[in-house]
């Protein structure tokens, strides 16, 4: 997107602004039915577009499609935008478009959501939307909650549902060097790949033991029994278990580090 001049055969360099005064002239006239209002009224406002999907690239979605989907949240805008409350168009658009973007994301995600759950989200945006038209800021979960008269766990699970997934390689920060990913904030220093291959070559290690070392080493290392306890169970000197173990941690390490 940076650097992209071009959007949908839009010059965004161009993008023209309206006035506030023109806005409302023309978004009386809109009302009115006046189609060349409605126009200029588009035209004017694609820079609002323009802002809103710049919150929703990195995630792999084509610019040009985003951008046609907000521009679809801002004719719904200027349908149901109403004059009479003192709210700024800008104000009650942005949550518009935002909400059209998230829908579209929501649909045509790769990751299947219930349509119970994807109705309660839907719910919960349209609820959102009407909240911030009436009040001029974004509602909290719990507001949005209470209007819908849900479990505030059901509107966090349905918003967390529809949520685009981030890739593990999008970068989070970057000092000019090579960038900080999500990958190195959330990887799993405990299961590497060193260690997953090591752990495979320790089961076909343990796997090649003789019956009687496989059970001693159990006893030993897993029910953590000392050698003279193993001795009684299995029925032979302290002795030999001790030298049973000895040879079975040899052939072990032998086997995942060979000299």
């Amino acid at each position: 997107m940076q650097g992209k001049v071009e959007i949908c055969g839009v010059n965004t360099a161009k993008l023209k602004t309206l006035k506030n005064d023109e806005m409302v002239e023309l978004l009386h006239r809109s009302k009115q039915g006046d189609m060349d209002a409605r126009q200029k009224l588009v035209e004017g406002n694609l820079r609002l577009v323009l802002s809103v999907i710049q919150r929703f690239l990195g995630r792999g979605e084509n610019p040009d499609d985003l951008f046609q989907v907000g521009c679809i949240g801002l004719l719904k805008a200027i349908s149901n935008f109403d004059e009479t409350k003192l709210v700024r168009f800008s104000t009650y658009g942005v949550p518009m478009i935002a909400g059209e973007i998230r829908r579209y994301l929501r649909d045509n995600s790769a990751i299947r959501v219930s349509r119970s759950v994807r109705d309660t989200a839907y719910r919960v945006l349209q609820c959102k939307e009407q909240m911030t038209a009436e009040t001029s800021r974004e509602p909290s979960l719990e507001q949005i909650a209470a209007r819908l008269e849900l479990p505030l766990e059901d509107v966090v699970y349905a918003m967390d549902a529809i949520s685009a997934p981030v890739s593990l390689y999008e970068p989070v920060y970057s000092d000019g060097g090579d960038p900080l990913t999500v990958m190195d904030q959330v990887r799993d220093d405990k299961n590497t790949d060193e260690l997953w291959v090591e752990r495979i070559a320790l089961r076909e290690a343990i796997g090649r033991l003789s019956p009687r070392e496989k059970h001693i080493l159990a006893l030993r290392f897993f029910d953590g029994k000392t050698q003279m306890e193993v001795a009684g169970e299995v029925g032979i000197s302290q002795a030999q278990v001790s030298r049973l173990e000895k040879n079975a941690l040899s052939s072990i390490r032998k086997d995942i580090a060979p000299s």
